[in-house]
């Protein structure tokens, strides 16, 4: 399967916050493709490793706008806006272990708008309706 190029990208110098408050510099490439529009693409590159997650834009559009009291999501991933709202901090948990980054919050509302404009909030299924069309019709003829 070819991967299409992203239709915005954005890349955030984000902190790991380790449990005893070390932190350890990581860059994430943000990524929205219209061709899947409920999805965000983030690869986390630390200085020795790499990880991709998937994120719902929906649920990092929420974090925006939530605290430590409250976050968006309530699974693997967690998104909440710092007592210093400068900061966006998400939660990563997996069968690997969790993690807690901190990101400046303007580029993520940057990158969220960059994605609204593309396809608003609320119009996802239109884009996805002739996809999922062809889905069941390779289904229907498997």
């Amino acid at each position: 399967m070819t991967q299409t190029p992203a239709d915005v990208v954005e890349v955030v110098a984000m902190q790991l916050i380790g449990s005893d408050a070390s932190v350890v510099p990581v860059t994430t490439e943000f990524s929205f493709r219209t061709s899947d529009p409920y999805t965000v693409r983030a690869v986390f590159t630390g200085p020795h490793t790499m990880s991709t997650w998937l994120l719902g834009r929906e649920l990092l559009a929420q974090g925006l706008h939530t605290d430590a009291e409250s976050p968006a999501g309530t699974g693997d991933v967690q998104v909440w806006r710092d007592e210093d709202p400068e900061f966006t901090l998400v939660s990563l948990s997996g069968v690997e272990g969790s993690a807690l980054l901190a990101a400046p919050t303007e580029p993520l509302v940057r990158f969220l708008a960059a994605t609204e404009r593309l396809v608003p909030h609320g119009t996802e299924s239109d884009r996805m309706e002739s996809e999922i069309t062809a889905l069941i019709a390779a289904l229907l003829t498997a």
